[in-house]
Parts: C-alpha cells; sequence; structure tokens
C-alpha cells in the first residue's frame, strides 16, 4: 500500500490495470503444437549463449582490445550499476530502521533504499508506529505538516476499506501484507547537504486469509526522495510516487492465503546499502 506522496493523498485504495495474458495478443498464450521443436529451438539457443560467453571471455580477442582503448568514453553507454563498493553498510537501527549513513552520494541511496521500505510498510498504517517512522525518517521541519497528512489520508474509514481495525490490524485469523523490497537505486542530484535519490520498487500488498475481499497481489512503482544531510544523517524533505517500470506479468501459480501468510512472518527483511 502506497503512501502517496507529500503533495496530496486519497481516500481509497489503487487501482490496478490487469493486462492479459499475453500483452501482445487479445487471446492467451497458447502451448506450442510441436514440443519437440520447441525443445531444439530451446537447445539451439543454449548452444548459441554458450558459444557468445565463450566469444566475450577470450582474452586474446583483438576485437575487445580495440574497443576498449580507441572508443571515446562520451560513446559509451552510461550506467550506474547498484553494486558493492567496499564501503562497511550501515550498522545501527533508531526504532527498527537502519540510521548512520554516510555523508556521500552512496549514503545517500542507502538512506533511500530503506527509508523506502519503512514509508511503503505495514507499521505505516498503524497510527502508533508511523510517528516513530515519521520521526525518524523526515527532517524536523516536516513531521508535524506531513503526520497531519498522513493522518487524514489513513483515516478509520481508509483502515476499514482495506479490512483493518483503527490501530492498523487486520480482523483475527488474517494477516495484512505490505512490503517493500527495491530493485534499484538513482541518484539525479547530489550535493553537500542535499540530494535527489529514486528507488525503483516491487512490493507486495493485500490480506491474507480466507475471508479476505483483498488477496495479496504484486505492485512496481518508483518513489522519488528529496533528502537533506540533517543532524549528521541524511533525513526525507520530500517524496513523490509513481507507477512503475513493471515487467510483464509472470506465469507463477499464486499461493494460498495461508503460505503467503506463512512466509510474511517468516521471512524478514533487509537493510540496504551500496
Amino acid at each position: 500500500m502506497s503512501p502517496g506522496d507529500e503533495h496530496g493523498y486519497t481516500d481509497t485504495a489503487r487501482t490496478r490495470l490487469r493486462l492479459p495474458e499475453d500483452p501482445y495478443t487479445n487471446s492467451p498464450r497458447r502451448t506450442p503444437r510441436n514440443s519437440s521443436r520447441g525443445l531444439v529451438t530451446v537447445v539451439g539457443v543454449v548452444v548459441l549463449l554458450i558459444a557468445a560467453i565463450a566469444f566475450a571471455n577470450r582474452g586474446d580477442s583483438p576485437r575487445n582490445t580495440t574497443t576498449d582503448k580507441n572508443t571515446p568514453s562520451g560513446n559509451r553507454p552510461s550506467t550506474s550499476a547498484t553494486s558493492p563498493t567496499g564501503t562497511d553498510p550501515v550498522g545501527t537501527k533508531t526504532g527498527g530502521i537502519p540510521t548512520g549513513y554516510a555523508h556521500s552520494r552512496q549514503g545517500a541511496e542507502s538512506a533511500g533504499a530503506n527509508y523506502a521500505t519503512a514509508l511503503v510498510s505495514a507499521d505505516f498504517l498503524k497510527p502508533a508506529r508511523r510517528t516513530e517512522i515519521v520521526k525518524q525518517v523526515f527532517v524536523p521541519s516536516q513531521q508535524a505538516s506531513l503526520s497531519q497528512k498522513f493522518d487524514k489520508a489513513y483515516n478509520p474509514k481508509f483502515l476499514s476499506d482495506i479490512g483493518l481495525d483503527a490501530n492498523g490490524n487486520p480482523a483475527a485469523g488474517q494477516t495484512y501484507v505490505s512490503r517493500t523490497a527495491p530493485i534499484g537505486t538513482k541518484t539525479t542530484e547530489y550535493a553537500d547537504s542535499v540530494a535527489t535519490v529514486e528507488v525503483w520498487c516491487t512490493g507486495l500488498y493485500g490480506t491474507a486469509g480466507d475471508r479476505s475481499t483483498s488477496p495479496v497481489t504484486s505492485d512496481w512503482f518508483t518513489l522519488t526522495l528529496r533528502l537533506n544531510w540533517s543532524d549528521g544523517d541524511w533525513k526525507v524533505e520530500s517524496f513523490s510516487q509513481e507507477d512503475g517500470p513493471a515487467p510483464v506479468p509472470g506465469d507463477d501459480k499464486a499461493s494460498s492465503a495461508d503460505q503467503m501468510a506463512k512466509a510474511v512472518q517468516e521471512y524478514g527483511g533487509f537493510t540496504y546499502a551500496r
């Protein structure tokens, strides 16, 4: 469940557009008529991939050497991969949220990823816990106004519509799920005291239970966080959200409500750091 953005909130759950099984045609996917022909095709593709990998890994390839040395840097693809950097990850937590980020671009991206998981979590729908998260995540100057907006957005009626009581708890025998997993981060602006970080996320939201009217489903979205270096750490000044980028849905078989509830209860989350 998304917290919306800093400019406004709605009192109704977000709708989802369900794509057909095959987004490139108006008909469901068909099983290949000739399974042996499909097998031959797959084997051929695997062989070609192995050959391509072997060729790419040849250290004596003149083409690879020439390209690396002579290709102008301006013509090479510009990338910013989310990869290990050698800097130690965040090692402390305050109120269950990682703190103590490096005063660097890397630290800002780590803060953005961890704050995304807190802002789009089941705890954020619980009034008491939300107050703690706001104090931990946002700069002091924004805490009071944002708390009012969040309280207005997540009012008792909204919570009731998604199967939760006024304290953000589900009915007996049900488990409310809202968990976010950052896929990658990108810094679009960085200075000594400010940074803008985009966090591409996927997540789960809904209620797992036999009588649930909103079963757990998946979501893809991007959070853009404006961060300030405040009191020795990165804090959020403002944020916004947009849908996607989203991949084509797969053919995975949906798990039962009991399996989903058990997975959420047994599998913990991660601390994200570059």
